[in-house]
C-alpha cells in the first residue's frame, strides 16, 4: 500500500468535480446561476431613445420612439430634482413592458433570464449590493452551445407581441459580429472540459490503483494521465477567460450607446481555474512518487549481498 498517493486521488477527485460543476454550472434554474461565464445587462435599454424623446419632444417614425414617447408623458411636464430616478424608473419599466428581462446569463449549455430585485439600479434608498437576481427560467441545455444575445433578446421582443424589433432600439451589429467571432472557441470550451473530465477521472482511477499497488511504472502513467488533464482543463479555462474578457469588452464597448453591459463571470472562472490548479498539484505529487520509487529501487538494489 502507497498512503502517499492518497493525496493525488484526493486531488483527482476534486477535479472532477470541479469540472462537472463548470459543465453544468446553471443547467437549470437556481443552480449555480452566479456560476455563469458572463451576464448580459438589459435593464436599461432603450434610454438611448428615450432621451431622445425627453430632448426632442417630437414624434417619430420610429415605433419604440412613439410607444415612449406615450409611456413618458406623464412625467414630461414635471422636469424636478428627481429627473434622474423617474428616468431609471421609465427605462426598466419600458424594458418590462417591451418584454425584455433585466439580464441573460450565458452558461457553458444554455442561458438564463431574469429581473433583478428589488430593482435593477441602485439610489440612494437601494444599495448596489441589495440587489440580487431572480430567476425568471433557462434555455434547454444543450451540447456546442453558443451564447446568441441578439436571438435571445429577440425572441423577448417577439412574445410581447408589440411589433417592436432590435432595429427600433438601435441595436448595434458589431455586438452580435464580436460574438460570432467567439462561436468556435464556445464550442472548443465545451469539449475542452468534457475531455478534461475524462481524463480527470482516468487519473482517478489510476491514482486508487496506485494507493494499493504498483511502483514506479504506475507512478509514471499516473504522472502522464495528470499532465494530459490539466492541459485540457487549463485550456479550456484560458479559452473561458478569453471568451469571458472578449465578449464582456465588446458588449460593453458597443452597447454602452444603448444602454445594455455586461460582467464577466468572476466564480465561474475561480473553480475553473482551481479545477486546473489541483491537476497540477497531483502531477507534483506523481512526480514525488516517482522519484521515490527510483530511490528505493537503487537501495534495494545495493543492500544486496
Amino acid at each position: 500500500m502507497r498512503p502517499s498517493a492518497i493525496f493525488p486521488v484526493l486531488c483527482a477527485i476534486a477535479a472532477v468535480i470541479l469540472g462537472f460543476l463548470c459543465i453544468f454550472a446553471g443547467s437549470k434554474k437556481d443552480f449555480m446561476e452566479d456560476y455563469h461565464i458572463l451576464t448580459l445587462n438589459t435593464s436599461r435599454i432603450g434610454q438611448n431613445v428615450l432621451n431622445e424623446t425627453l430632448s426632442s419632444g417630437s414624434s417619430s417614425d420610429n415605433s419604440i420612439i412613439s410607444w415612449i414617447s406615450n409611456a413618458t408623458s406623464s412625467i414630461s411636464d414635471s422636469i424636478t430634482d428627481e429627473l434622474n430616478d423617474a428616468v431609471n424608473s421609465v427605462v426598466s419599466s419600458i424594458a418590462d413592458d417591451l418584454g425584455l428581462k433585466d439580464f441573460y446569463s450565458a452558461h457553458l449549455m444554455d442561458y438564463c433570464w431574469g429581473d433583478y430585485t428589488p430593482q435593477p439600479v441602485p439610489n440612494a434608498t437601494v444599495k448596489s449590493s441589495e440587489i440580487h437576481k431572480n430567476i425568471t427560467a433557462c434555455s434547454n441545455r444543450t451540447a456546442m452551445f453558443h451564447f446568441d444575445p441578439t436571438a435571445a433578446l429577440e425572441k423577448s421582443l417577439n412574445e410581447s407581441g408589440l411589433g417592436i424589433t432590435l432595429d427600433d432600439l438601435n441595436w448595434p451589429d458589431d455586438i452580435q459580429k464580436g460574438l460570432d467571432a467567439l462561436r468556435i472557441a464556445y464550442k472548443a470550451m465545451f469539449v475542452l472540459y468534457c475531455i478534461a473530465v475524462g481524463l480527470s477521472f482516468l487519473v482517478l482511477l489510476g491514482s486508487l490503483f496506485g494507493v494499493f499497488g504498483g511502483g514506479r511504472l504506475s507512478a509514471f502513467v499516473n504522472v502522464l494521465l495528470a499532465t494530459l488533464a490539466f492541459l485540457a482543463f487549463g485550456i479550456a479555462s484560458a479559452i473561458a477567460t478569453a471568451v469571458a474578457v472578449k465578449g464582456s469588452d465588446v458588449i460593453n464597448k458597443y452597447g454602452e450607446d444603448v444602454g445594455v453591459e455586461s460582467h464577466r463571470g468572476g466564480k465561474f472562472m475561480a473553480i475553473s481555474w482551481a479545477g486546473t490548479g489541483v491537476l497540477f498539484l497531483a502531477i507534483i505529487a506523481w512526480c514525488v512518487e516517482c522519484c521515490i520509487g527510483r530511490r528505493q529501487k537503487r537501495r534495494t538494489f545495493t543492500e544486496k549481498p
